[in-house]
């Protein structure tokens, strides 16, 4: 397993203390996302299916009802 030695933290956390924020770590073909107040808890995904994810969000496909 590849260690990610640079996490880096969104811009904007919303309201409140501002230590729960989004983090983002990369390696040559995958993203890790985890969450500050849970740093052992990491999603991975490739660029090509979170490209998939966000189109998804933008258009609404996949939604129930």
């Amino acid at each position: 397993m590849t260690t990610i030695d640079n996490w880096q933290k969104s811009s904007f956390s919303g309201s409140g203390d501002g230590n729960n924020c989004l983090e983002l770590g990369s390696t040559p073909t995958t993203l890790h996302v985890r969450e500050s107040d849970t740093p052992t808890t990491v999603l991975t995904i490739t660029p090509a299916a979170l490209a998939l994810l966000l189109e998804g969000i933008r258009t609404g496909a996949g939604q129930l009802g």
